[in-house]
């Protein structure tokens, strides 16, 4: 038996990259999945089936309220509650990088819509359900940049910042309805190969400042995202939790 054995988990984002590691890992302990993503998640669908998990995908758009709900909704319709919600979908990749001058406000507020109002809806989406069952657990991922201040990516970590804040604010709305809320915050992980190949020094420096002295990989976030969604974490909220291989401490 598997520690997530009859839990349902949504996890945003979940069709590729660091989500498909949180989708792999949720399914090895017995979870039902819901791969919501804007794109395809039919393929990570079928791996998780493939392993005996069930699960289902579902087309999401993380900043608008409609497609919030109806992901919600399909996902009681399919598996009848929702236990957990991974709110890892994040606008990241495609992002400018340099001074603040060349950051669009339109970038802006898409990176903001996407960061920041996506797991405000997507909370808000589920936790009609949590409240009637009594229970759930709600997971934003965030970001080490926030803590080193990372420049170059002013929008992008000021959008992580704002989900330290959220966690805690909901943590304490939502507390008495027995639903935890946390974050998870991951250093730089390199899974994406051109991404990676547009600033190949990066990784170096991060591993020359860490206590372990490797790169990370996604598989390094599951451990920690499988005991926030599990039982083993019932009287953890509010809390924001480093996965950093020791580049910083708290």
């Amino acid at each position: 038996m598997g520690m997530l054995d009859g839990q349902v988990v949504i996890v945003t984002g979940g069709a590729g990259g660091i989500g498909s590691a949180y989708c792999r890992g949720l399914a090895a302990e017995g979870a039902s999945l819901v791969v919501a993503d804007l794109a395809d998640g039919s393929e990570m669908v079928a791996e998780v089936e493939e392993m005996g998990a069930r699960a289902i995908s579902v087309e999401v758009d993380v900043s608008d309220v409609a497609s919030t709900e109806a992901m919600a909704a399909a996902t009681v319709d399919a598996f009848g509650k929702i236990d957990a919600l991974v709110n890892n979908a994040a606008f990241y990749l495609t992002l400018t990088q340099g001074p603040m001058e060349e950051i669009s406000p339109e970038e802006w507020d898409r990176c903001f819509e996407v960061n920041v109002k996506g797991p405000w809806l997507c909370a808000r989406a589920v936790a009609p359900t949590m409240r009637a069952q009594g229970s759930g657990k709600i997971v934003n991922i965030a970001s080490m940049t926030v803590n080193d201040g990372t420049p170059g990516f002013l929008h992008y970590v000021a959008s992580k910042a704002a989900i330290w804040g959220l966690t805690r604010s909901l943590a304490r709305e939502l507390g008495d309805d027995g639903i935890s809320v946390n974050t998870l915050t991951p250093d730089y992980i390199p899974h994406d190969a051109d991404y990676a190949a547009k600033q190949p020094h990066v990784d170096g420096l991060i591993i020359g400042r860490r206590a372990f002295k490797r790169s990370q990989v996604p598989d390094d976030m599951v451990g920690t995202l499988l005991y926030l969604v599990s039982p083993w974490s019932d009287f953890v909220t509010g809390q924001n939790i480093w996965v950093n291989g020791g580049s910083g401490f708290h």
